[in-house]
């Protein structure tokens, strides 16, 4: 019981973690790219701006990594894009895998303990024979309850991990849809509206 209720404890500080650092305002603002059109349209991009940007969000710092590339060309400006991006991406998808790894690994420390629970109950039949009917009761007991406390556990664990991945998935795909925007923007002759939310 006690590495079950270890991950409980684990998955309630991670879910409560991850709730806090994957808030999407904080995440992708969705103001921040009409801003940085508007520094661009105004002359005000200095390397301040830039900073500034970069400390702002995630976003930030994925557009702030094109911009101070964008003068060598769209290649290169998606590229430095693509890097920041996958940091970015790394830094929230952090503690996801332990998560899932909590959701696959419960039940199995619940079915363990089944096994355990069962193994003092033959070894009680065995010494004592069928005729101490608390003996045996006990070591069913232990066999549900471990096997119980493992599913309350890997359920939650595996919801949490499936939402958090999800949330994960659709940031990345408005900071890219938000980059593409920037990029296009600064070379591309069609008329982009980065105004749009």
């Amino acid at each position: 019981m006690l590495p079950i209720i270890l991950c409980s404890i684990a998955v309630i500080a991670i879910s409560i973690e991850r709730y806090w650092t994957l808030n999407p305002q904080k995440i992708a603002p969705k103001h921040l790219l009409a801003q940085v059109w508007g520094w661009i349209k105004g002359n005000q991009l200095d390397g301040n701006k830039l900073r500034e940007l970069k400390q702002s969000s995630e976003l930030g710092k994925v557009l702030a990594a094109g911009l101070s590339n964008s003068r060598h060309g769209r290649e290169v400006m998606k590229d430095s894009i693509q890097e920041a991006a996958n940091q970015v991406i790394h830094d929230m998808e952090r503690y996801l895998g332990a998560l899932g790894t909590i959701a696959a690994t419960a039940p199995l420390l619940g079915l363990l303990g089944t096994v355990l629970g069962m193994i003092k109950v033959f070894t009680a039949i065995m010494l004592q024979g069928t005729g101490n009917a608390g003996v045996l009761a006990g070591g069913i007991s232990e066999a549900l309850i471990t096997t119980a406390a493992g599913l309350c556990v890997a359920i939650p664990a595996m919801m949490f991990h499936r939402f958090f991945q999800r949330r994960v998935d659709t940031l990345v795909v408005t900071m890219e849809q938000e980059a593409i925007k920037l990029v296009d923007a600064l070379h591309s002759d069609r008329r982009v509206d980065v105004k749009a939310v």
